[in-house]
């Protein structure tokens, strides 16, 4: 047993990898990984070690990703009050009285200047914070100063799938029904051999090409969709992902008429993400996005666990959930997720897994069905195939949809 359960470690290992490489560093093709986890793959599908130990170390996994990210780039990226990976040395003011810019002056902040997010009616100030104070103690000082005020780090976000750990392949064949409403993404740019609509960067380098961003476009694409909008908010910057690019992204996508928006990241709960989301809500945009795949004992996954956003899980070719599913505050649909031939940047196909994947699928058939979000998620109910106990579950949701994009 213990051997089993340090294969199913070691292939975790890997497959957690790929995904932050792809979009934190310039794409340069999926890694192979060999004829290794071809040999493990039934075995990592079928073993039941223990669920607490595979949890425990699933986390310690993702904590050890983040501590390289922070190494790598200590000038751009440090931990916010929360211990959660932000942009350094800047700070988001919302809500915020007439008199704090004065305070936070005083205190040593320096005003980088006031931003209106377009398509969202949501202003921020941006804070430079004083040299002498890491972030972390930044943001807790400005709490203090100014208690009325709500307080953000620029967050960063992460994709939510890499490459493949079994070997069962899945082609997902083109819908045969052309699905005309427009679909926004949020991820990285696609490779030039796939083109969507329109598309916009939103942070530095941007757009560019990358594995992740390519996979996302050409389930979307696969799943029937011909008006996919992209706003690449990675680029080069070693910053990417950040919650004010996702906030831009939202309005820009938003305010294009985009009508459901396919999100495949991860990060923590924001203030500004979260208030962006609602309103992009309330003008009727419906939000889909992944539960992430750091297990079920890491933290809960934003956006997914935003109210109302429609939060995704992933299954394997045979309908079961994917051992690293991580969770959100709530869970609405399981869709394919393992083993997915898709293409990357450079146009070539590979396989993928995650719960990221599992994300333009649902999205795809939410934009399918017409209507209010109430009665869309309604005919999606109807749609959605019970798997597990009888019911929704924390496992698939209200079932599984789009089962039926394998052959």
């Amino acid at each position: 047993m213990r051997r089993i359960f340090l294969v199913i470690m070691a292939v975790l290992a890997v497959t957690a990898l790929p995904a932050t490489a792809q979009l934190r560093l310039p794409p340069i093709g999926v890694p192979p990984l060999g004829n290794v986890t071809d040999a493990v793959g039934d075995t990592v599908q079928d073993a039941t070690a223990d669920a607490t130990r595979v949890a425990g170390h699933l986390l310690q996994i993702r904590d050890n990703r983040i501590a390289k990210l922070l190494r790598s780039h200590p000038d751009s990226i440090e931990r916010d009050s929360n211990g959660d990976p932000a942009r350094r040395g800047e700070l988001f003011l919302l809500d915020a009285p007439p008199e704090a810019l004065a305070i936070a002056r005083q205190a040593g902040f320096v005003v980088r200047d006031t931003e209106k997010i377009e398509g969202l009616d949501i202003e921020l100030v941006r804070l430079i914070v004083p040299r002498s104070l890491s972030l972390a103690d930044a943001e807790e000082a400005l709490r203090d100063l100014l208690p009325d005020a709500t307080v953000s780090a620029d967050n960063l976000h992460f994709p939510a799938g890499g490459a493949a750990a079994s070997a069962i392949p899945v082609m997902l064949a083109a819908s045969a029904t052309s699905i005309r409403s427009a679909v926004g993404m949020i991820d990285g740019a696609p490779g030039n051999h796939v083109r969507p609509s329109s598309i916009r960067g939103f942070v530095e380098g941007a757009p560019y090409p990358s594995n992740h961003g390519s996979a996302i476009a050409s389930l979307l694409r696969y799943a029937g969709i011909k008006d996919f909008r992209v706003a690449d908010v990675y680029g080069t910057d070693p910053a990417g992902g950040n919650a004010l690019a996702i906030a831009k992204a939202l309005g820009w996508l938003t305010q294009g008429g985009a009508k459901v928006i396919s999100i495949s990241l991860v990060g923590p709960r924001n203030a500004l993400l979260e208030k962006a989301v609602a309103s992009a809500q309330r003008q009727g945009v419906i939000i889909v996005a992944a539960v992430g795949n750091d297990g079920p004992a890491a933290p809960p996954a934003y956006p997914a666990s935003y109210n109302d956003v429609l939060a995704v899980t992933a299954v394997d070719g045979r309908n079961r959930a994917l051992l690293e599913v991580g969770k959100a505050r709530h869970l609405d649909y399981a869709a394919p997720g393992a083993n997915l031939r898709v293409r990357n940047a450079e146009g070539e196909r590979t396989r993928v897994r995650g719960t990221s994947f599992a994300v333009p699928l649902v999205a795809a058939r939410a934009a399918a069905h017409t209507g209010s979000r109430s009665q869309i998620v309604a005919q999606l109910d109807k749609e959605a195939v019970d798997l597990g106990k009888k019911g929704a579950d924390d496992t698939y949701g209200r079932g599984l949809l789009c089962g039926d994009c394998r052959p």
